[in-house]
């Protein structure tokens, strides 16, 4: 069936005015599915604060700590922390990561001693280091639950030595929170 130009102006005229309903209720819907909160404060305990996001749908929450001493003093870094991240519809639970301000030197691994007990993160990425699976992140996460002080040693691309020191206190309170918050 042959349609007149009139005509099948007419129709796609008629499409558009029918379609641009759907889509804007398309675009409603897909926009906050994409969306990222900042994020929000859960609570400070003692030497760390837990924080709750939601990124693309997901809730993500982690904890943080700032080193109590970093050695060497004077050395030129940036942001150093350690997190621990719980992201329940990832299968995420608890991961240990230290942020030290520097780019690592990724063949040398990056030591964590808790209370005399030592464990290794060996997936490195620029300035940020993991445990290498999650049974290592288990252990380290119980030996934080049950210790008081943690050192992180670390060697920059450019063989710099570097030595973190945090406090535990308030470590169970915060992870109880996150815990709680992204079940």
């Amino acid at each position: 069936m042959e349609i007149a130009p009139s005509q099948r102006y007419l129709l796609i005229a008629m499409l558009k005015i029918a379609l641009l309903p759907l889509l804007a209720v398309v675009l409603a819907f897909a926009g906050p599915a994409s969306a990222q909160t900042p994020p929000q404060s859960i609570g400070s305990f003692r030497d760390w604060t837990a924080y709750s996001w939601v990124k693309d749908g997901e809730k993500i929450c982690y904890m943080i700590s700032r080193p109590k001493s970093s050695e060497p003093k004077g050395a030129n870094r940036g942001d150093i922390y350690i997190m621990v991240t719980h992201r329940q519809a990832a299968g995420a639970k608890e991961v240990v990561s230290h942020n030290t301000g520097y780019p690592y030197d990724s063949a040398v691994p990056v030591q964590v001693t808790v209370d005399g007990k030592s464990f290794q993160l060996t997936l490195i990425s620029d300035e940020t280091a993991w445990a290498a699976d999650s049974t290592t992140d288990a252990t380290i996460i119980d030996a934080m639950r049950r210790g008081a002080k943690m050192s992180v040693v670390g060697v920059s691309t450019r063989g710099t030595r570097t030595t973190d020191t945090y406090s535990l206190l308030g470590f169970s309170a915060a992870q109880g929170a996150i815990r709680q918050s992204c079940r």
